[in-house]
């Protein structure tokens, strides 16, 4: 966040070239998806904001949950994302975890938090402490799992309990795609986009091992998240530029103080 110190301002580091996004990521599949239009028109809004310093006085930011069973690969998928690093061993998660990525969208500073909640029941009542305030709630089962797919509407359920009904953008990501064969893999993927579509969420099928589609599935949330919240800002009058040109999901949203560092807590209720 910019600092003011000594009558000068100070600015945060350049985001990363490969957390540049300045086109509108693409849906996965067109059958389950939270916004249908090829492109964005965001730079002249982005340039308003920079010029007029708010995109740098004002950085935004938008809170993730990724919740799912246990040993769905969440954790594996976030890591893959903000790490590029893959281990079929991961530990299962404790209570909860973050991540922060930040990006510039069309000139725009922008950041993720992540937030990693543990599948095992015991630690439900930690992690659920956690859903308030999301923007995006990350619903995940494994596509080799059909199980884990049944479970993801209770996932959904409780995520939502925490917040306002219709407040968050929701999508439903089925992981391990490589462990399918061609034709299972669209069997499975039929059976998620209709459950994703009752549940009015987006789908996408990746794999945290080969790292096929989880970069454009994030960039894709980030996109979604930052254009809601510049739509938000609208709405309260604090810039009159319009992002986009197509119909965005608008929510009203807790603005909720999160933690400055990771929290893991393996205290359960």
């Amino acid at each position: 966040m910019q600092e003011m110190r000594n009558g000068m301002m100070h600015f945060p580091p350049p985001v990363s070239r490969d957390r540049v996004i300045s086109k509108f990521p693409k849906c996965y599949t067109p059958q389950a998806c939270l916004q249908i239009k090829e492109d964005w028109d965001a730079k002249a809004a982005c340039k308003e904001r920079t010029d007029r310093h708010q995109g740098w006085d004002r950085l935004k930011m938008s809170k993730a949950v990724v919740v799912g069973d246990l040993n769905v690969g969440k954790t594996c998928l976030i890591n893959r994302f903000c790490k590029d690093v893959f281990d079929r061993d991961y530990k299962a998660t404790i209570g909860v975890d973050f991540e922060i990525e930040r990006f510039e969208l069309s000139g725009a500073p922008f950041s993720l938090q992540i937030w990693d909640t543990a599948g095992q029941e015991k630690f439900k009542c930690i992690a659920s402490a956690y859903y308030r305030g999301a923007q995006v709630i990350i619903t995940v089962f494994d596509m080799a799992d059909i199980k884990s797919l049944e479970h993801s509407w209770q996932w959904l359920d409780e995520a939502m309990r925490e917040n306002e009904p219709g407040s968050c953008s929701v999508f439903l990501v089925g992981t391990k795609s490589d462990l399918l064969a061609p034709e299972e893999r669209q069997r499975t993927e039929r059976d998620a986009i209709k459950i994703a579509t009752k549940m009015k969420a987006e789908f996408w099928s990746v794999s945290a091992k080969t790292g096929e589609n989880v970069q454009g599935f994030f960039f894709r949330v980030a996109s979604l998240a930052f254009e809601d919240s510049v739509l938000k800002d609208m709405e309260k009058g604090i810039t009159s530029t319009r992002i986009g040109g197509g119909d965005s999901i608008k929510s009203d949203r807790a603005n909720l103080e999160e933690p400055q560092s990771r929290a893991v807590n393996t205290n359960c209720c």
